[in-house]
């Protein structure tokens, strides 16, 4: 599919959007009403960009989300229901304009997929750490864990299943979303995952997060 030079841009205070991802949107305010409807008679693409913590201004964080509308349904008082599927990554370069709505200069950021050692290990280590995530609490996108609980052939418990289903998923840049999708609810450390470009450094900062997120449950917590 090809990346326009330019998109719109969306600032939302806590949505990230992941390539593949899909994302429903309720667009109310006038210039995003603008923005939809001049996407739609163009490309169909539009930018989804976290606010800059802490900025008083409106400031879209540098790496955001490029989505393509699949489905727009426009309301009797013209506000719209939609469903934007991610793309790519994409860097906001330039302001194109300010008015109605933001565009910018987009540049796509796809990392090159490595096979080594060293992403190998890293795999591993998540998957064990996704196994024992899963029986701690529940996911923050169950829809999701009943699929790749169907893509892991089932089983006496979920997270094993769902674990086998991750286990499937051969692109590691891929898999890292999945489980960000799956497991991380926190907006800024999606953030962090959406803007780690290079395959081990996602790897990496997942592994993070769930590593916090395991040890701060409670010891006696459900087996």
């Amino acid at each position: 599919m090809l990346v326009p030079d330019s998109a719109g841009v969306m600032i939302l205070g806590s949505s990230v959007l992941f390539p593949q991802a899909m994302l429903p949107l309720f667009i109310f305010e006038p210039r995003y009403r603008t923005m939809l409807t001049q996407a739609i008679d163009s490309h169909r693409m539009f930018c989804i960009a976290m606010q800059k913590p802490n900025d008083s201004r409106e400031t879209p964080l540098p790496v955001a989300g490029l989505g393509l509308i699949r489905a727009a349904v426009k309301n009797t008082n013209g506000t719209s229901n939609l469903v934007l599927q991610g793309i790519t990554r994409v860097r906001l370069g330039k302001v194109i304009r300010y008015k109605p709505y933001r565009v910018h200069e987009i540049s796509p950021l796809v990392p090159e997929e490595t096979d080594s050692v060293a992403i190998d290990a890293l795999r591993s280590r998540l998957l064990e750490l996704v196994e024992v995530r899963l029986r701690q609490n529940p996911p923050a996108a169950p829809e999701l864990l009943q699929q790749l609980v169907k893509a892991g052939g089932g089983g006496p418990h979920p997270a094993t299943a769902a674990t086998r289903g991750l286990r499937h998923v051969s692109n590691s840049g891929y898999l890292a979303d999945l489980v960000t999708l799956l497991l991380i609810g926190n907006p800024l450390a999606r953030q962090v995952i959406l803007q780690s470009i290079p395959v081990a450094d996602r790897l990496r900062h997942l592994i993070h997060f769930l590593q916090t997120d395991v040890a701060e449950q409670p010891a006696d917590g459900p087996a």
